[in-house]
């Protein structure tokens, strides 16, 4: 888990720029009990994402789209393999 400080530096994006996709859903880091923004690995990947979106010049609601459509694909490839692995093993 990385501080926002941190994981704006990994990802070379201002930190104001974190809270805004935050506040837009493109991103949902957990909270200390101070309320202290606390980013995954899977966060500064989807943060990776959002910096490759806006450079092919999406908006962020376009940005917001691909990443629920993405999301979507990878729910349903699991799904596709869990229910051929149940069936290869029966």
């Amino acid at each position: 888990m990385f501080a926002i400080s941190i994981a704006a530096e990994m990802v070379s994006m201002q930190i104001q720029n974190l809270r805004v996709y935050e506040r837009h859903g493109l991103v949902a880091p957990e909270r200390t009990s101070g309320g202290s923004r606390l980013y995954s690995l899977e966060d500064i990947d989807r943060l990776h994402r959002v910096r490759e979106l806006l450079a092919e010049g999406l908006n962020l609601a376009g940005i917001a789209r691909v990443i629920a459509l993405e999301d979507r694909v990878r729910h349903l490839e699991g799904r596709l393999r869990r229910r051929d692995g149940s069936a290869a093993s029966e």
